[in-house]
């Protein structure tokens, strides 16, 4: 099965830097590659994503 490839916006709650990157929607998660923020926050983001 070919995933599906989708744009995200990710938003640090702790200090608002913002990142938008590509990942592949796989069954029920999301895969960018993302691990932490600037400000080592790896735990409270907000996630939107969108079909490209």
């Amino acid at each position: 099965m070919i995933s599906a490839r989708v744009k995200v916006m990710i938003r640090c709650k702790v200090c608002g830097e913002k990142f938008v990157l590509r990942g592949r929607r796989e069954k029920d998660r999301i895969d960018t590659g993302f691990k932490q923020c600037l400000c080592d926050n790896a735990n409270d983001f907000e996630v939107e994503e969108r079909a490209l």
